[in-house]
């Protein structure tokens, strides 16, 4: 665990983020604290949001009811008896794409991959992030190719994000008949897993595997 000062930094940092409405953090406080949990982005966004809120978003990070139930957990965390260290946990991974044009790769996820839009961020927008089920992926526009030109000729098969799911086939047959772009059909891996591989406008190549 983190000594206390860093956890204080780190709530000024969930709050500046808040005030300078940096969408990512909307996530992090609809999951962590459960008064926001019917709101979306915006919604939380255009919320007051004050230190003592993000100092309770760490404490909850943190295993803690509160900000107050944090400070004594550490102090007796610190003390001679307490040498263990904590392991931290992850809680998950958002991969993010370099794309072309934000409208037109947010157009093929929502409207080929079945994915829903959470936001767009910037005018004109450069920044956006898309989900479905507990997958996020960020898309970030750049402005001359991420990949060099003979990448692909060497590294054929590199992937931009594998996602798991629970029934690969069911996809696959899903984005059959939206004419998705495939990179790889179904097959059977020598492991036993089920995946098949989407390419995008971009050349980013997605796995998907159950």
């Amino acid at each position: 665990m983190s000594n206390f000062e860093n956890l204080r930094k780190r709530a000024k940092l969930y709050k500046r983020w808040h005030l300078d409405r940096y969408y990512p953090v909307a996530a992090e406080i609809r999951r962590w604290l459960p008064r926001y949990s019917g709101l979306n982005d915006r919604q939380i966004l255009d919320c007051a949001f004050k230190l003592a809120d993000a100092q309770e978003l760490v404490a909850a990070k943190e295993g803690f009811e509160s900000w107050t139930a944090l400070k004594q957990g550490l102090t007796l965390m610190n003390t001679p008896q307490q040498t263990k260290a904590s392991t931290p946990t992850f809680i998950d991974a958002q991969p993010q794409l370099f794309v072309r044009d934000i409208g037109s790769s947010c157009d093929f996820y929502v409207g080929k991959l079945g994915f829903g839009l959470a936001f767009t961020y910037g005018k004109p927008a450069f920044y956006a992030q898309v989900f479905r089920g507990a997958v996020r992926l960020n898309l970030r526009s750049v402005d001359m190719p991420f990949l060099h030109p003979d990448f692909r000729l060497h590294e054929e098969d590199a992937l931009s994000a594998t996602i798991t799911l629970d029934d690969a086939k069911a996809l696959f047959l899903e984005y059959t008949r939206a004419e998705v772009p495939f990179h790889q059909g179904l097959r059977i891996e020598p492991w036993g897993a089920q995946t098949f591989i989407v390419r995008d406008p971009d050349g980013n190549l997605i796995a998907f595997a159950s």
